[in-house]
């Protein structure tokens, strides 16, 4: 499958890119990925030794997987099902360019419960 994205009333695209599929490529990108941030955090703290440098990375780290599970799990799946991301540039344009919608304020009220009216037998 190839993704193009165009901003909404424009007919340029912006990029074309492919998915991924090949398991062995995705498994060899998942441990580039994690060589790549092993190998940052390594120098980082040989660089600084400190347990506040150690408290900041691992800070860090869990603050951006968990942007990371927002941009695609909870956006994907609660604010726009519809839309399918290929990437954080793929999210930051859909951000940049969707129409912002009227949002609701407050909870939804529960449903009224329902009274009997006269004249009607009790159930």
């Amino acid at each position: 499958m190839i993704l193009t994205v165009r901003p909404p009333g424009t007919g340029r695209r912006l990029f074309c890119m492919r998915d991924l599929t090949d398991p062995r490529s995705l498994y060899l990108k998942a441990a580039l990925f994690f060589l790549a941030g092993a190998l940052s955090a390594s120098i980082l703290l040989l660089d600084h030794p400190h347990a506040r440098t150690l408290l900041l990375l691992v800070t860090m780290i869990w603050c951006f997987a968990r942007l990371y599970y927002f941009a695609f799990y909870v956006v994907g799946r609660y604010v726009d099902p519809s839309y399918r991301f290929s990437g954080l540039a793929s999210l930051l344009v859909w951000a940049i360019t969707r129409s912002r919608a009227p949002t609701r304020s407050g909870c939804p009220r529960p449903p009224a419960a329902r009274t009997p009216s006269a004249g009607a037998d009790p159930p």
